[in-house]
């Protein structure tokens, strides 16, 4: 591996990018606009009008029936109840009922939990107030609308670009140098995922004096999320473009994988209270694990080890989709 060609062969793919007027603003004026439309014009159309997580079998107390019938109320069966308690203190969820011990936990700056509290009158429970700040649609929506940018940068920014060099000739007049494909790819990769960070952190930061985002964790802890994340995504696509020869094949291929990803992945909606089958099957995109871990440290202060599982994941994805696009990698 010669260090100069790797170098030479990265500044010509920045150079490339930075070069492309269209795609370079398309990435930061894209994301800048959701953001900021949701912050702004964002109307709530859900069936459901309130959310209540329960912790216990709630059915095996009859005080609670009539409760739990009301309509326009999701029920959430939660498992941890301390991460439940910090949900509903960030107004997540409107209120969280203990079927175990008949108590309530209940924001007081909410007004979904005023009104539920009151359908909850002459029962028996025991109330337990919190104040804790709300957390807004945008607070909650941006991890997803940033990652989602990660993925279209990274797919089609490796896998398109890569195909389009096969099929311009590139790759067969690269090949005639002293360039080897280790060289390339690694060129590509870092190229890429420099680019997504910067135009990742300057959104983050510039959309944040706009909105002022909720963040209860580590920007360090953030950082690091982005850069593994990014790689599974850059992984994703060079595994796409190891051999297909044909942009339109490598368009179809890059939609089929970045639209169920980015619909079922978390990044609109949550998936609490989903069908357990699309949960499972959430969990096989590296963007979900992505958009997890970025929330857990932004909304709930997580630390290193509550998202160690999705960075695990996450550097999985990327070991498994580097080593077969790698493998699978032709320059004709």
């Amino acid at each position: 591996m010669s260090l100069r060609r790797l170098l030479a062969a990265l500044q010509a793919r920045n150079l490339e990018f930075l070069r492309d007027r269209t795609a370079l603003g398309w990435n930061f004026i894209m994301p800048v606009l959701i953001v900021i439309g949701f912050a702004f014009a964002f109307t709530n159309g859900d069936r459901h009008l309130f959310k209540v997580a329960v912790f216990g079998d709630a059915q095996q107390r009859p005080a609670l029936q009539e409760f739990l019938a009301t309509r326009y109320v999701q029920f959430i069966p939660v498992e941890h109840l301390d991460q439940a308690v910090t949900k509903v203190d960030r107004h997540q969820l409107d209120l969280l009922l203990d079927a175990q011990q008949m108590r309530y936990w209940v924001n007081n700056t909410s007004a979904n939990g005023y009104i539920l509290e009151r359908l909850l009158q002459g029962l028996p429970l025991q109330k337990q107030v919190l104040n804790g700040r709300e957390i807004r649609y945008v607070d909650w929506v941006i991890p997803g609308v940033l990652g989602m940018n990660v993925m279209f940068s990274a797919l089609f920014g490796v896998g398109y670009v890569i195909v389009r060099y096969r099929k311009n000739g590139v790759l067969k007049r690269l090949r005639a140098t002293p360039l080897t494909a280790f060289e390339f790819l690694t060129a590509q990769i870092i190229s890429r995922l420099l680019m997504i960070l910067a135009v990742t952190i300057l959104i983050y930061f510039g959309t944040n004096l706009l909105v002022g985002f909720a963040m209860f964790g580590s920007y360090w802890l953030l950082l690091l999320i982005l850069v593994i994340g990014s790689l599974s995504m850059i992984s994703v696509g060079l595994l796409v473009a190891a051999r297909i020869s044909s942009e339109e094949a490598a368009n179809g291929l890059l939609n089929l994988i970045s639209w169920p990803m980015m619909l079922l992945s978390g990044v609109w909606f949550s998936l609490e209270g989903s069908h357990p089958l699309i949960q499972k099957l959430a969990l096989l995109f590296p963007l979900t694990h992505m958009v997890r871990a970025a929330r857990s440290v932004m909304l709930e202060g997580a630390g290193l080890a509550e998202v160690a599982p999705q960075l695990a994941a996450l550097t999985l994805f990327t070991l498994i989709f580097i080593y077969l696009g790698a493998r699978g990698f032709k320059w004709e």
